[in-house]
């Protein structure tokens, strides 16, 4: 069958499944028997010499069938559990195994069948994607994957992708055992997540800054109120005391939205313990200048290239919130209330092809004399795959004096950041 034949039939169909009032995912039997009708009225065409017969129209129904009811040719990718991503440029489908390894797909398939596709995963969310909302983002297949869709004019062709979130359940354990920390770094960390500490998470994209945000979040005690904000819901540890909240686009009226931001603000209000973001990318960052002030901890990731990087890309994202406050202001809150940098680094492994992602340092904010950053490498690893170490350095008093009112035990901070600590 050739693929020119394929559309031809398929676009027919979708021309008779439209006058119909045919229901293509509850009318099963009735779907079959117009499919093959398609096809049969195609292959007679071909009896006649108009065109190529089929050579296997029994198949044909089916991918048809794949196609008009389901998510066609990215059902396989969509039911397996080994792929991570899915990238969609126009008629080309290529992915990401949980391997690392980057494919494309074997079946064929067009832009219109795609762009069908991602229109049918948002159907079910209350996201838009037409031309008066030509970016998207939505949580899609029961809350498992994050689609990000761009369409003409904004881009030349659908581009599209989606990202489905690990069902593993991530601790600061598990990523002691995936290399990412050392135990040191991990009792480190348990430790600070017991003390309202404020932590930044950075990391270029695919470093794994999600499943280390959940780890951390698995740390923290139960009896702590945990207030987590998103704009598309990502984080699914289970809170004991708090909740999730994840922002609203605008109706079709151009209301009812309810920003990052709002959110934020709104959780100042609920008295956290740890206030929590996903990812901050714009002016909510300005509401966590309040937040770290409010005695609360801080908890959130950001795109950056290096941990230094990170603290400056803080201070932009609350200097886009246009509340004319002096950036001098913004970097002396943030200097002053920010405790710990976690940076992350991926690569492909020279080994086997699959993907690293590793903890390059953990950085401690110490005073400084200037209304600037400064900070000092607690832990530190040089290359990917190399040692993560503990410098030697210590946090500074304030946070030393939070942690060990946090240390069970005879145990204090120096057996903790050696690893040697018994709990």
């Amino acid at each position: 069958m050739t693929v020119d034949a394929y559309h031809e039939i398929r676009r027919r169909a979708l021309e008779k499944i439209d006058g119909s009032g045919l229901d293509p995912q509850r009318d099963t039997a009735r779907l079959v028997e117009l499919l093959r009708a398609a096809v049969d009225d195609y292959q007679r065409h071909a009896h006649m010499g108009e065109t190529r017969s089929l050579a296997d129209p029994d198949a044909t129904v089916r991918r048809l069938l794949q196609s008009v009811s389901y998510f066609g040719p990215l059902g396989d990718l969509l039911d397996r559990d080994d792929v991570e991503e899915i990238f969609i440029e126009g008629e080309r489908v290529t992915f990401l195994e949980a391997g690392g390894r980057l494919r494309g797909l074997d079946e064929p398939s067009s832009e219109s069948e795609n762009r069908q596709v991602v229109e049918r995963l948002m159907a079910a969310t209350d996201r838009r994607l037409d031309a008066s909302h030509p970016v998207s983002q939505a949580r899609i297949l029961d809350g498992s994957a994050r689609l990000t869709a761009v369409i003409p004019p904004v881009s030349d062709h659908l581009s599209a992708t989606i990202r489905r979130y690990a069902l593993r359940k991530e601790t600061l354990a598990s990523l002691v055992e995936l290399g990412s920390l050392t135990r040191g770094a991990a009792d480190f960390l348990s430790l600070a997540m017991r003390s309202s500490t404020s932590v930044i998470v950075s990391g270029p994209p695919g470093a794994g800054k999600t499943s280390f945000l959940s780890a951390l979040i698995a740390a923290v005690p139960s009896d702590h109120c945990v207030r987590a904000c998103e704009e598309i819901r990502e984080l699914h540890v289970p809170i004991v005391h708090g909740s999730y909240y994840e922002a609203r686009p605008p109706s079709l009226d151009g209301g009812g939205e309810i920003s990052l931001r709002q959110l934020v603000k709104a959780t100042l209000a609920m008295r956290p313990d740890l206030i929590v973001v996903g990812e901050v990318r714009g002016g909510e960052a300005f509401e966590l200048t309040r937040a770290v002030n409010a005695g609360c901890g801080l908890a959130c990731t950001i795109h950056a290239n290096s941990a230094p990087d990170a603290l400056d890309a803080l201070v932009n994202a609350a200097l886009m919130a246009g509340e004319n406050v002096p950036e001098r202001v913004v970097r002396k809150v943030f200097a002053s209330a920010i405790d710990l940098v976690i940076h992350l680094e991926r690569d492909v492994e020279p080994k086997g092809g699959g993907i690293r992602r590793q903890t390059m340092e953990i950085r401690a904010l110490v005073p400084a004399l200037h209304e600037d950053f400064s900070s000092e490498p607690l832990f530190r690893r040089d290359r990917l795959g190399g040692p993560l170490e503990w410098t030697g350095s210590m946090p500074p008093q304030t946070l030393i004096r939070r942690l060990e009112r946090a240390l069970p035990g005879r145990a204090n901070l120096t057996q903790v950041l050696e690893g040697e600590a018994s709990w």
